[in-house]
């Protein structure tokens, strides 16, 4: 749709996510994979309810929903996943959380530690029940070098695998729980194909390792991921022709029953799915020139995008410029008062932009929003306009409303 007419209609900043491209990205996913394969849409990238209902509905299979808090477990829900679709997973999980997802009938947890997996147990056997888990695994070793490493390291996330054999007992009987199977996620938004199928063959040999410690054939292994998109940067996602053959060839030798369901095997994907159906369209404020730099000011800055620095963010972005159209550098930055309120310094935009004009920012659908700086000086949320078919299927707002509590909070 056209972005003037949706500024117009709703104001800026404004979030517009395609939902067509979301069904694409996920039909081209599963077409990489081999079949059989399940994915877990990590609602972290984007919880909206719009555009996670896109990755469960419509033709082909549907995605299931990984989480790891009681809002995102609520975002699913609203989305129409049910308690049996959902992967809880986190290594801080409180008795509250646990509580209201074990009431929810939330399918899988992920246990990082057998400490993590003990207060699963007993928030389940409070309500009279058992949770299934999936160890999360802490490999000693990784193969591929990506922008965020999780395994090989001392984390927070999962159990070093060398110390499964001496926990093993306690992993396979702790109360209020029955171990199913893995999980193992060790990286995100890998560099290459290469290096994508070479994590994730490893994890598929460190898991059969484990296996072998744990005493306990895996009924379930999630994978994990790292499947590439651009962020807020001209592009396109990942292509993996060769990821099918070199992951059946992997399982094929190390878990031989894998073609029958045992175990049965996931990924994990979330800016894969979800990055390149946003765009942010942004009103230039004001224009000035600074000793010889010209700043051009913009009504998004990092409380609307950008605000997670951790998970990669890559500055500058790029600015979506017209074929046709001159550009110039300039120095983009948001209305926050703070220096560090900087979307991109000496990148292209159209050249004399002024007061009033209309900046894009594609591939924004991913760790946007809801990863910024939401609440920071107070500004409006933008509105998120989810559109499919050109037209436009939802327009909401994150509202900040400041409510009473009584008693203690969870």
């Amino acid at each position: 749709m056209d972005p003037g007419h949706l500024a117009a209609q709703y104001g800026t900043p404004l979030y517009v996510y395609d939902l067509d491209r979301v069904r694409a990205a996920r039909q081209e996913l599963y077409g990489w994979l081999p079949e059989g394969f399940e994915v877990f849409y990590a609602f972290k990238a984007n919880p909206h309810p719009g555009l996670a209902r896109a990755l469960r509905d419509g033709e082909g299979p549907a995605c299931r929903a990984e989480i790891s808090s009681t809002g995102e477990l609520a975002a699913a829900l609203e989305a129409g996943f049910t308690g049996p679709d959902i992967l809880y997973t986190g290594p801080g999980k409180t008795d509250g959380e646990l509580a209201e997802a074990v009431a929810a009938g939330v399918g899988l947890f992920s246990a990082e530690s057998l400490t993590d997996l003990q207060h699963i147990g007993a928030a389940a056997l409070a309500q009279g029940t058992r949770a299934d888990c999936l160890l999360r695994i802490n490999s000693a070793s990784a193969s591929a070098t990506t922008s965020i490493r999780m395994t090989g390291t001392p984390t927070q996330f999962g159990i070093d695998s060398e110390t499964v054999g001496d926990l093993a007992g306690q992993l396979r009987d702790t109360p209020g729980t029955r171990v199913r199977g893995l999980h193992l996620f060790s990286q995100s938004n890998a560099r290459d194909e290469a290096a994508l199928i070479g994590e994730l063959c490893h994890t598929i040999a460190v898991a059969e390792a484990v296996q072998d410690e744990l005493g306990l054939p895996l009924q379930f292994l999630d994978i994990g991921g790292g499947f590439s998109a651009p962020y807020a940067q001209h592009g396109g996602r990942g292509q993996y022709p060769k990821l099918r053959s070199e992951l059946e060839d992997a399982l094929d030798l190390r878990f031989p029953n894998w073609r029958s369901g045992t175990p049965r095997v996931a990924v994990e994907s979330g800016r894969y799915l979800s990055g390149d159906s946003g765009t942010l369209i942004t009103r230039v404020s004001n224009v000035k020139v600074s000793r010889g730099t010209k700043f051009v000011v913009v009504d998004a800055g990092i409380n609307t995008f950008g605000g997670m620095s951790g998970l990669g963010r890559l500055l500058p972005v790029s600015v979506d410029v017209d074929a046709d159209t001159a550009t110039e550098k300039a120095t983009l930055v948001g209305p926050l008062c703070t220096p560090g309120d900087l979307l991109g310094r000496g990148i292209e935009v159209p050249a004399g932009l002024e007061p009033g004009d209309l900046v894009r920012i594609r591939h924004t659908g991913a760790y946007g929003l809801t990863a910024s700086l939401l609440m920071f000086l107070g500004r409006p949320a933008a509105v998120e306009v989810a559109v499919s078919g050109g037209e436009v299927v939802s327009a909401t707002r994150v509202e900040h409303v400041r409510t009473p509590v009584t008693g203690a909070a969870r």
